[in-house]
């Protein structure tokens, strides 16, 4: 049996989206600025990469919105050298030529560090030219496609189709060839008409907990970014994502990459106090409204605060179009009998996995589900916040190094390099 490989490192902006801020607070707030200055501390702090979500709709979860995610981190690539570069861009919205093209530059211009984070989108239908957003049925089967197409695009120079020496490129034509896929959604003849990219392929991340989205993810992704709010799930699900991995003989991937949205305290009393004003600050009513959401925009305004959700206003999953793995989790959690109470409390981190405690047991935490096996990819947080980039980079990191459980240095040049993936083809 080979050792296994460390934990992976990311930094984001814990559980919320750079580009989101609200102009009301601070109409000066660069989110350019902010990202300039997350950045050389992901790196300072050896952090393997860097993860920028997207909204691409007004007001859906935030006041104003994202910046556009690969331009944005095609900027972030001139401020670092070795973090990687995770950058989440909708499979349903956009076609397979332009995003080879758009990923293999990135990959170019970062010097082989770039990811793409594949969604279907829930949200954002109207600014496409949809009446309404596809099933996710036909969401997955075009991402599936679309990954199909990319691959064959990046694939389709043959190694040493290009030479450099001597201060001059050799390109042999007999090296690259047409990939002519005619499918359901695509016809693409290709080849790409950009050089080889330094990693082959970017590294490809998922988001997606559905049926649809495990299969996606089972059958291409190296990384799976999920929400595990619990180890009895993320049990469940890496056991379901392996086993089908493993039929489409995949017996090392994906990674599993789970978001942790931790609350950190100098002391475990101090913790629970921040945990503590957190829940007692929510306002109720846009708690409903947001846990309405995650249960499939169930009607919940005739259930008391202290009531369970009767089984009559929970959502029948397969009817659900938008963001079917966190309804799937809450409508779990409101069979349990959890109160409407702790339903609203639960969907402040919208399903994802939430610690609380000082740096040690947020560690302690970590360290469970790695040893567990369900967890190769870590989120640690939002590096922008003064106190939270102390309590990761002065203690939450030391202390998973001190453990043997997370890298002290970077291993190579490339994303691949860091995650210990082997070069695509």
């Amino acid at each position: 049996m080979t050792e296994r490989r460390t934990l992976k490192t990311v930094a984001g902006s814990g559980g919320q989206h750079w580009g989101i801020y609200d102009l009301a607070l601070d109409p000066t707030r660069s989110t350019m600025a902010d990202a300039a200055r997350i950045a050389p501390r992901a790196e300072a702090a050896k952090i393997d990469a860097l993860f920028l979500a997207d909204l691409l709709q007004f007001g859906n979860q935030g006041a104003i919105g994202a910046q556009e995610p690969l331009i944005f981190m095609a900027a972030l690539s001139q401020l670092t050298t070795h973090t990687g570069l995770i950058t989440t861009v909708s499979s349903t919205f956009n076609d397979p030529f332009t995003l080879a093209r758009q990923f293999g530059t990135l990959d170019h211009v970062s010097n082989g560090r770039a990811a793409w984070n594949v969604v279907t989108s829930a949200f954002g239908e109207e600014n496409y030219g949809y009446a309404e957003i596809p099933s996710p049925g036909q969401r997955y089967a075009r991402a599936e496609e679309i990954l199909e197409v990319t691959h064959a695009l990046w694939d389709s120079w043959e190694p040493g189709a290009l030479r450099v020496g001597e201060g001059a490129a050799r390109l042999d034509t007999g090296k690259v060839h047409r990939i002519d896929h005619r499918g359901e959604h695509f016809d693409v003849a290709g080849p790409l008409n950009i050089p080889p990219l330094p990693q082959g392929r970017p590294v490809i991340f998922q988001a997606g907990q559905s049926e649809g989205g495990v299969r996606l993810g089972a059958r291409f992704a190296e990384v799976v970014f999920t929400s595990l709010p619990t180890i009895e799930i993320a049990q469940e699900f890496t056991g379901r994502i392996r086993s089908l991995a493993a039929s489409f003989g995949r017996r090392d991937r994906p990674l599993i990459f789970s978001s942790l949205h931790a609350t950190y305290g100098a002391t475990e009393e101090e913790a629970l106090r921040l945990a503590r004003e957190r829940t007692d600050s929510i306002d109720l009513d846009a708690g409903r409204a947001r846990l309405e959401s995650m249960l499939g925009d169930a009607d919940l305004s005739g259930v008391g605060l202290d009531e369970t959700v009767p089984e009559s206003l929970l959502p029948e999953i397969t009817g659900i179009s938008r963001r079917r793995g966190r309804v799937e989790i809450f409508a779990a959690w409101a069979r349990q009998g959890r109160t409407l109470r702790d339903l609203v409390i639960a969907a402040q981190d919208t399903g994802h996995w939430a610690e609380t405690g000082t740096p040690e047991q947020i560690a302690d935490a970590i360290e469970e589900r790695y040893r567990l096996g369900v967890l190769d990819v870590v989120s640690v947080g939002d590096l922008g916040e003064d106190r939270t980039h102390d309590f990761v980079a002065n203690g939450l990191l030391p202390e998973l190094r001190r453990r043997g459980i997370v890298g002290s240095d970077y291993l190579g040049a490339t994303l691949r390099d860091n995650l210990e993936l082997p070069l695509a083809r």
